[in-house]
């Protein structure tokens, strides 16, 4: 074996193998492309839905600002950096280890000295861009002609001008404390600093140049201490929001004499810079170190300590009444009305007399029980469905208004297989159910005033396609010249006087809807409006393709000339595409409004920064029995405005925003960051306006404001002595053993107070903020907002949003929603008849627990549903449970448990009396919940039903569930109405009301 030569090779440069460079420059390019199509589709959707200058603003904007910050880090740091290398000392003897480093870093100098500000200037840059809408705002600021009660300053300089000022400050700082250290370091590595034992010794470039960036440091901090004094009007970490006694007297007049220290010291390093000695400066900032402990730290507290904690509520007062104004004026609540309301507990006959009005629009339909009832009778097909909570509308039917339950029924692709079905057939929803919320049908279901495919119904003639909804794909390719028809248009079944047409434009089985493959025949459409961008050519339809990842979009004969893609279709993502200062209510509607389908977004404007005021976290206090938290995040306000009404056209996806509250100094200065965006309320027409409610989380936030503020004195509000809350949700509660919730606002048409016009109103009720065994659930106060905005177009009425608090007597129980829903529970009478209906394959839901003014007290309604427990099931309307005072009714209707729990005759009709099983025979009394001993056998109405026969009318009640729910799977309404009358007979039976 021969012998290797001793030593190794001199090593090669191992330089990167083509086919790493080539796989770099794909995974570049892709990122071009995807990034290239992000920012071409953008400017094409703008440009469709006519808000470009939207889209162009925030990107110059954001554009501006970047470059702004980029430079304003980066220009500074590079000049810092070279600065120092170019008065480095030329014959500075530097240390061996030193001399190494030197050597290390210098053939990385250049790299460094561009690298470095350019690394920091993008960080910079970013971090301001972020704020193009605090500045944008600030520029087109206006002052709002209130002011603080501190510094007597404009309210604007809080909201627009002291976040901006603070802002630009911590920046300047952060880039002077940043050429500060590059250009020392650089200074120490060129020899500009050199420690020698105890002696440091300053070349005289480093120290004029380290001086002035230490003195522009210290100004800074002294603007940055002076901007801080008024930052406490906003401080939330006191007693209350605010600058309280402590903040006055200690910490204002802290961060004062601290900002004329900082000025001083500063002023020291400046002749620092000039003298060479540091002996001043050093003393100056020790000085100023130990001032901030001493006068920002030890004086506030003791002042806290010593003088405010003993005689807090008395020297607290005058910060608490400051407090109470500025949180009800920027919550909106500065005007509610206060009424004592002397309820009565006793129910009268005839009491709801002068409640007719009222009365008759009680809502037995529950929004979120029955969207079951509307997806089973409703539906039609499993591509169809419907939300699960329903709209609280109102409609003039027949020259009545009447409160309605609506929704739409909305496409579900998610059963669909195939690019082509998914995109090109199953592309819009159909129609908008609506039932009257006051009435039943004999089964129980409800009374449909506009149903059924194609849709008709009182509501006259409309566009029923919902191209645009809360569940619709995420894009569709609509439209186009065709010679025949493709998309789905709504099932031509044997109900149906439609006609079937055209079946779709395809050659396969898996180009055609499941039905028409099998041989159903299938009534099609195209879209003709103009809803989205147009494929109008290859290029267009490489980017779409490249933004949803489908390359179909490019290679599928199907998108013809003229189609167009539909996307961003939920109509809360498009209103805050266009409007994106906006925070949108969570609970969207959808109404008929002129012949088409629109969706009405509330869209508010918030801010924390409103002095004075008690912060709030707006997406907890939404939170309640109906509606789960969507975000983690705290988002806290102080300050909020429905200040924009946007609609959605549901079939072109039109995007309208009105400007609704024009005194809104956040919203003016929107409008002028993008003007012409917003239109005038005089241009809502009065269909419109008809159906504009107030909005559901402004009520639940001024809600949990009045629970605390509704207390004006500042010795009763310190003392906490008449604190509310929102009881929990008693249905979720007690039925579904859940962590209680508060219970939600309902929308119901009422009478807020004696003798006051009925209106279609939100409320809410308040119980004593106690918890635990202590804890009484008493009604203390009636929380309502007028939503009706009138009719006339143009005009909005005069009492639309005025809330009124009725206030109830103390010395007077009234039972709060607890206690009524225990004792609906609990009550002999109720308790039986309710566990009849649970037995077999049956389960009960309660539905929500109302609360009305009138008759002089407050009357409670409860609707009681029955739900097969196996099969196909959906709740059915079958009993009312009603209380005034401490009397209970529990009857077939709402009419006849009314005139059960008033004597006989309630004096007012609520609607529903003509529901089948609906003629409650049961004497004055019966269902007053007194009834005792009656086991064996169970007394309903006047009837006693023996065991037997309940036990025979719940077999023919499983039996008539079961047949009922084949008929339905079958499409036979024959069949489903015979099982249905069976049901109601058994029913009957098993009650006791044949």
């Amino acid at each position: 074996m021969t012998d290797q030569t001793v030593g190794a090779p001199a090593t090669r440069q191992r330089r990167p193998s083509p086919l790493a460079i080539t796989i770099v420059i794909v995974v570049l390019l892709i990122i071009g492309f995807l990034a290239a199509a992000s920012v071409f589709t953008e400017v094409l959707w703008y440009r469709q839905v006519d808000y470009f200058p939207v889209l162009t603003t925030q990107w110059i904007a954001a554009g501006a600002m970047f470059i702004i910050g980029f430079l304003a880090i980066a220009v500074p740091v590079f000049l810092a950096i070279d600065i120092a290398y170019r008065k480095r000392p030329v014959y500075a003897r530097l240390t061996a280890q030193l001399d190494r480093y030197q050597e290390l870093f210098e053939p990385l100098r250049r790299l460094v000295k561009w690298a470095l500000p350019t690394l920091v200037g993008v960080f910079g840059g970013f971090s301001t861009a972020a704020q193009w809408q605090q500045i944008l705002l600030w520029m087109n600021s206006e002052p709002t002609g209130k002011t603080d009660a501190q510094f007597g300053i404009d309210i604007s300089f809080y909201l627009f001008d002291l976040p901006v000022f603070q802002g630009i400050v911590g920046f300047a700082s952060a880039v002077t404390l940043i050429a500060l250290i590059a250009g020392v370091a650089t200074s120490y590595l060129y020899g500009g600093i050199s420690f020698s034992g105890r002696d440091v010794r300053v070349s005289k470039a480093t120290r004029i140049q380290a001086a002035i960036l230490a003195t522009l440091y210290l100004l800074l901090q002294a603007a940055s201490l002076w901007l801080d004094q008024y930052r406490t009007v906003n401080d939330p970490n006191g007693l209350l929001t605010g600058a309280m006694f402590q903040d006055v007297h200690a910490v204002i007049p802290g961060k004062q004499i601290l900002a004329g220290i900082a000025l001083i010291v500063a002023v020291l390093f400046l002749i620092t810079a000039f003298t060479g000695k540091w002996r001043l400066p050093v003393i100056g900032t020790a000085l100023l170190l130990i001032s901030s402990i001493v006068v920002g730290i030890g004086y506030p507290w003791a002042v806290q300590q010593f003088q405010v904690k003993p005689d807090e509520k008395s020297l607290e007062s005058e910060y608490i009444d400051r407090n109470i104004a500025a949180t009800r004026d920027a919550f909106g609540v500065d005007n509610v009305e206060v009424q004592r309301y002397d309820a009565v507990t006793d129910a009268e006959p005839g009491a709801l007399r002068d409640d007719a009005v009222a009365t008759s629009n009680i809502r037995i339909m529950d929004p979120e029980v029955i969207s079951q009832t509307f997806a089973q009778l409703e539906q039609s097909k499993q591509y169809y469905t419907f939300p699960k909570s329903l709209n609280v509308d109102r409609y003039e039917i027949d020259g009545a208004v009447e409160d309605t339950v609506s929704a739409v029924r909305d496409i579900d692709i998610s059963r669909q297989e195939g690019w082509y079905n998914r995109t090109l057939v199953y592309t819009h929803g159909y129609g908008l159910v609506a039932a009257f919320g006051n009435q039943r049908s004999p089964g129980g279901e409800p009374v449909f005033l506009e149903s059924g495919i194609p849709t008709s119904g009182k509501l006259g003639e409309f566009e029923p396609r919902v191209y645009f909804g809360m569940n619709s794909p995420e894009y569709s390719i609509v439209g186009g010249e065709r010679a025949k028809p493709i998309e789905l248009d709504f099932p031509a079944d044997a109900e149906s006087k439609a006609e079937a047409t055209a079946e779709a434009d395809s050659e396969t089985a898996e180009e055609k809807a499941p039905e028409e493959a099998s041989g159903s025949k299938q009534n099609l459409t195209t879209f003709d409006g103009d809803g989205g961008p147009e494929l109008s050519n290859i290029f267009v339809k490489l980017l779409y393709a490249l933004k949803f990842q489908d390359m179909e979009v490019l290679l599928s004969g199907a998108v013809v000339d003229g189609s167009q893609i539909l996307y961003d279709r939920n109509p809360i993502d498009r209103v805050q595409k266009v409007a994106p200062y906006l925070t949108l209510d969570a609970a969207p509607y959808a109404s008929v409004v002129d012949n088409k389908v629109v969706w009405i977004i509330d869209g508010y404007t918030t801010s924390n920064q409103y002095p004075y005021s008690e912060q709030k976290d707006l997406n907890e206090v939404t939170v309640d029995a109906d509606n789960d938290r969507v975000s983690l995040m705290a988002k806290p306000v102080n300050y909020i405005r429905n200040s924009v009404k946007a609609t959605v056209d549901a079939y072109d996806g039109t995007v309208t925003l009105y400007a609704w509250d024009t005194e809104d100094p956040i919203l003016n200065a929107w409008s002028k960051v993008f003007p012409g965006t917003l239109k005038d309320v005089s241009e809502m027409s009065g269909d419109l306006l008809s159906h504009v409610r107030y909005p559901t989380d402004l009520f639940k936030i001024q809600r949990e404001v009045l629970s605390k503020y509704h207390v004006t004195d500042a010795g009763s509000f310190y003392s906490d002595e008449d604190a509310w809350r929102t009881p929990d949700d008693p249905v979720a509660a007690t039925g579904n053993g859940t962590t209680a919730l508060a219970q939600p606002p309902y929308y119901l048409t009422l009478s807020a107070g004696v003798g006051v016009e009925p209106s279609y109103s939100i409320y809410s009720t308040y119980i004593p903020d106690a918890r635990g065994e202590g804890a009484r659930d008493i009604l203390t106060g009636y929380l309502a907002a007028d939503s009706n905005a009138g009719s006339e177009a143009g005009k909005v009425s005069d009492s639309y949003g005025s809330l009124k608090l009725l206030t109830l007597p103390k010395g007077n129980t009234i039972p709060g929603p607890g206690q009524v829903q225990n004792s609906f529970n609990t009550d002999p009478k109720v308790s039986t008849e309710l566990n009849l209906l649970r037995q077999g394959e049956t389960s009960v839901i309660s539905g929500n627990l109302l609360t009305l003014p009138v008759g002089g007290g407050l009357l409670y309604v409860q609707p009681v549903y029955i739900k097969a427990k196996t099969g196909t099931s959906f709740p059915l309307l079958q009993k009312v449970l009603v209380s005034f005072g401490d009397q209970i009714a529990f009857e077939n209707t709402l009419d006849g448990a009314l005139d059960v729990l008033f004597g006989g005759n309630s004096g007012a009709s609520a609607g529903d009396g003509d529901a089948a099983g609906g003629s409650d025979s049961g004497t004055p009394g019966d269902g007053s919940g007194a009834s005792d001993g009656e086991a064996p056998g169970t007394k309903t109405g006047s009837s006693t039903v023996s065991d037997a026969t309940i036990q025979a009318a719940l077999r023919d009640m499983q039996s008539a569930i079961q047949d009922r729910d084949k008929a339905l799977k079958a499409g036979d309404w024959k069949a489903y109405g015979e099982a249905d009358a069976r049901l109601e007979a058994a029913v009957k039976a098993a009650l006791g009301t044949e």
